[in-house]
């Protein structure tokens, strides 16, 4: 048995590569299942790993097999990108709406409050806008060009470009980009929204593939930021954004 930190912990099965990796217990929606990575203490339950289905299994496998053509490669991986955005929305805050049915009868609903943005990074995380305009038509989305030194790797990213809504400090941010690896780009994102007074507890990153790593070094620093993706995985599929622009050999 997994140990409790702030609620309760259930065995479920995880792939071998996926070591280190537990789940928490009953999961808030059916579509979604929130890990915990390596034993992290209990504020550490911000990592969400959308629920393998057959079809999530599916898609991944399509994005990561090297004989996929690009045409399938685009239109699934814009099919698994919109399963994370659509769960993204989940966690926006919402208020108590009633309407009027054809029935002339009252409904009691959800309503989304006003002040959520998105912010790509480019380019990769261009590729998430296209399902995000498709869920919130008018929502606003900024852009950031986070860049590594050529000469030096080891040296930490640094922001090159960054365009943000105005009022970006008030907004809750869903923060775009397919790839956790190192962590190092999400990581300076961060930073920057940061900067601009954004506080942590309303970024959630919108991403597809992460490794453990990259979980625990975006954690360490912002314990406060919540993670969504559809795979925990030592082999990050770093050729997505090549292989989705068309600019792959």
């Amino acid at each position: 048995e997994f140990q409790t930190f702030q609620h309760y912990f259930k065995r479920i099965n995880l792939r071998p590569t996926m070591s280190g990796v537990m789940a928490a217990g009953t999961p808030p929606s059916d579509n979604y299942i929130e890990c915990i990575i390596r034993q992290p203490p209990p504020d550490r339950d911000r990592l969400t790993v959308l629920r393998p289905t057959n079809q999530i299994r599916w898609l991944q496998t399509i994005l990561r097999n090297v004989n996929t053509e690009h045409g399938d490669f685009v239109f699934n991986a814009d099919r698994l990108i919109r399963l994370v955005i659509e769960e993204a929305l989940n966690f926006l805050p919402t208020c108590d709406k009633s309407v009027i049915t054809p029935k002339d009868q009252a409904y009691q609903g959800k309503a989304f409050l006003k002040g959520n943005c998105g912010v790509s990074i480019v380019r990769s995380g261009e590729a998430m806008e296209k399902s995000l305009r498709q869920c919130c038509r008018s929502i606003r989305i900024g852009k950031m060009l986070v860049r590594h030194e050529q000469e030096d790797l080891n040296k930490p990213a640094k922001v090159i470009y960054a365009k943000l809504p105005p009022d970006v400090a008030e907004r809750n941010v869903l923060l775009m980009y397919p790839l956790m690896n190192s962590g190092g780009t999400i990581h300076q994102s961060i930073r920057e929204l940061k900067k601009n007074h954004v506080s942590e507890d309303r970024i959630t990153i919108c991403t597809l593939f992460v490794t453990p790593d990259s979980v625990t070094k975006v954690l360490d620093d912002f314990p406060r930021v919540r993670i969504l993706t559809t795979e925990v995985n030592d082999d990050c599929a770093l050729h997505f954004g090549e292989r989705y622009f068309g600019t792959d050999k």
